[in-house]
């Protein structure tokens, strides 16, 4: 029986990763400020992680076989969690993103070059980019850029001399899950399509990386209780474009999609992409786990995001 905490924990895949955890017997810990209960016969700590010494008071002398962290968006944090968890966890795994690939935020020659991307395309501990803290509101490019750079900087602090075995997961697109997917993402294309109204799409749109809201949890999960440290991408199979997607949904909604093309660097609609970064699976997959394919659970993601935006 493992003791696993899991930092974040309380909403969407983060929900079903706990609940995955304890019902396979492990003895489950969120940490977080309080925002919702934990599911029975899960244990709660609450603490503010950017607070470093309440974080330590909240943890007390506890010690974990594994720390799942959900919430690092920047350096500062995987600091603090750093130097708390020293000595306390025999693993660590952070959940990051692809958008750490995504060339729109790295510096010119150093995007990745091969398509799908693979792990080791990408090097999170050059030197960083500066992250737009102006004063302000930030723009979506702005706000894209500190995103992606604050997890590229945030998995550099892990991967420079860990002080336990480490894994950065990058995530896919995570759809599903109709009112729990927060992001509202999916539902754009439902009710933009449901209603007619033509979804905004770049002339000639690069494919994607997605992966169910449940395969997430059920990779983290297996992530958990292996050995293996580095990143690790996270994607099911397949990399439909916004085009594709929005077939998939019309097909669902019996309606035709209707497109209209922006101008070039303008915005479009959420994965619509005029840059290509969607992940090469291999690694995971090479270690034992089995990804679904999109084009299975896509179809059943749309449906129930439409019947929760009915």
């Amino acid at each position: 029986m493992k003791r696993i905490l899991v930092i974040g924990g309380s909403r969407y895949f983060g929900k079903s990763l706990v609940t995955q955890l304890r019902d396979a017997g492990s003895t489950v810990t969120v940490l977080n400020r309080g925002s919702s209960p934990p599911p029975p016969g899960v244990g709660l700590l609450l603490a503010d992680r950017d607070d470093e010494a309440g974080l330590r008071a909240a943890l007390g002398r506890r010690d974990f076989d594994v720390v799942v962290d959900q919430v690092c968006y920047t350096p500062l944090q995987a600091a603090v969690a750093r130097r708390v968890f020293a000595g306390r966890t025999g693993r660590y795994v952070m959940t990051s993103t692809m958008e750490v690939y995504d060339p729109a935020t790295l510096p010119a020659g150093s995007a990745p070059h091969t398509v799908p991307v693979a792990e080791e395309s990408l090097d999170p501990t050059r030197p960083p980019l500066p992250l737009g803290e102006e004063p302000g509101s930030p723009s979506r490019a702005d706000a894209a850029h500190a995103y992606a750079e604050g997890k590229r900087r945030a998995e550099a602090v892990f991967l420079r001399e860990p002080p336990f075995p480490y894994v950065s997961v990058r995530t896919a697109h995570v759809l599903g899950g109709g009112r729990a997917e927060f992001t509202g993402r999916l539902a754009h294309y439902v009710e933009r399509i449901g209603a007619g109204t033509p979804v905004d799409v770049h002339r000639s749109p690069y494919g994607t990386s997605f992966i169910h809201h449940l395969e997430m949890a059920d990779f983290l999960r297996w992530t958990a209780g292996e050995t293996f440290t580095g990143p690790v991408n996270a994607a099911s199979h397949g990399a439909p474009d916004v085009l594709a997607l929005c077939a998939t949904v019309a097909e669902q909604l019996g309606r035709r999609p209707r497109h209209r093309v922006v101008e070039a660097g303008a915005d479009a609609s959420p994965f619509s992409f005029d840059r290509a970064y969607a992940m090469d699976n291999g690694r995971a997959a090479a270690l034992g786990f089995t990804f679904g394919r999109v084009a299975d659970w896509l179809p059943g993601a749309v449906a129930e995001t439409a019947r929760a935006t009915a």
